[in-house]
């Protein structure tokens, strides 16, 4: 199909942007990619009278590796992810994400802020950044605030980010030396969202755990956390599955997402564990 009808801007700065979603309100969405949103205008879901370019802002762009963080410019690729050598050294587990998003030529032009901004339950990017303990930088214009990831996703597709704000950085806090990781995901063919995904660190200073596509947010467990960091497996895994609310759809039944989950949150795990020095 063919979008409805709309304006197109495309800004030099932040700043104009954000006074182009104050001047057209609820009728301008922001566009990063293009992933997400291009599809839903091309099927009628989404209809929006102003688009919002952000491929020509310079000050969302680039990857800064510092000693105990790492920040992202929100139109940061996930190819740019992928062959960034010091951000592979400092967090491989961005690296070992981003390998398994869709194909190539999405990961190209698919962008780390519109992954994360959108709230789209089925992107790897979320619950990949609340098991990495993320904060995202939200400009809009009242000035700049950060919200942590674990506190970003309220429901599918709604978000802690106003209307008129951009999310334009993502920071992340460097794992210390040693930390064991894994992404493990399955899913029915390139391209696909993930029937399940699990995102594991364990080091010696305790574990994080998280999981996409298994509720209307990603879902980060404290419990499971927990417990794999006291060594138990099977405990962490039964801490997730309390946690996951799936719903069946195209993906299979609520039992088979159930067992997905297990499978790979396992798998994860035991590839983190291995990997942990």
């Amino acid at each position: 199909m063919i979008p409805a009808g709309f304006e197109y801007h495309r800004p030099a700065d932040l700043a104009s942007a954000v006074a182009l979603l104050q001047e057209h309100g609820d009728e301008a969405r922001v566009v990063a990619g293009g992933h997400s949103l291009i599809p839903m205008m091309k099927l009628r879901m989404a209809e929006l009278g102003h688009l919002v370019d952000l491929q020509d802002i310079g000050e969302l762009k680039g990857i800064e590796v510092g000693g105990t963080s790492v920040t992202l410019g929100a139109m940061t690729t996930q190819h740019e992810l992928i062959s960034h050598a010091g951000l592979a050294a400092a967090i491989p587990l961005l690296r070992e994400a981003a390998l398994q998003i869709a194909d190539p030529q999405v990961r190209y032009l698919g962008t780390v802020g519109g992954n994360v901004a959108n709230g789209d339950p089925g992107n790897d990017m979320p619950g990949l950044m609340q098991c990495l303990g993320a904060s995202f930088e939200l400009h809009g214009p009242g000035g700049t605030r950060q919200v942590a990831a674990r506190d970003f996703y309220e429901a599918a597709y709604f978000t802690a980010r106003e209307e008129d704000e951009i999310l334009t950085r993502v920071i992340i806090p460097v794992p210390a030396p040693g930390t064991g990781y894994a992404y493990a995901k399955q899913k029915r063919k390139i391209g696909d969202y993930a029937t399940a995904a699990a995102a594991v660190l364990v080091g010696t200073s305790g574990a994080s755990v998280a999981m996409t596509n298994l509720s209307d947010t990603p879902v980060w467990s404290e419990e499971a956390g927990d417990a794999l960091a006291a060594g138990d497996v099977e405990g962490c895994v039964a801490a997730m599955l309390a946690a996951i609310d799936p719903q069946e759809d195209m993906r299979g039944p609520i039992a088979f997402k159930r067992h997905v989950a297990a499978v790979i949150l396992r798998r994860a795990v035991g590839s983190a564990l291995a990997r942990r020095t």
